[in-house]
């Protein structure tokens, strides 16, 4: 299981998450129409489920992929794929 960056991260992007993340599986990104602007996301092969990121996020918009929203989960596991790419 892997943690999502959901809506209300659009329009904020706070990198307090970025910076506690052990691994450094959060990624930056230029939003995009097609990824619902989201300005950042978890990469899901990476992230080690420690959770260190969740209580750090001003807006609340992380959470653990089971309690996670579509199309949320789907964008970030589609992201994580872009970024394997590059």
């Amino acid at each position: 299981m892997t943690y999502v960056i959901q809506e209300a991260c659009v329009g904020v992007k706070d990198a307090a998450c970025v910076d506690v993340c052990p691994v450094d599986c959060i990624y930056e990104i230029k939003p995009q129409e097609k990824y619902k602007n989201l300005p950042m996301f978890i990469h899901e092969d990476e992230c080690i489920d420690c959770g260190a990121c969740e209580p750090e996020c001003p807006v609340d918009a992380i959470r653990v992929e089971d309690e996670a929203e579509e199309p949320w989960i789907t964008i970030n596991a589609q992201l994580s794929e872009v970024q394997d790419g590059l």
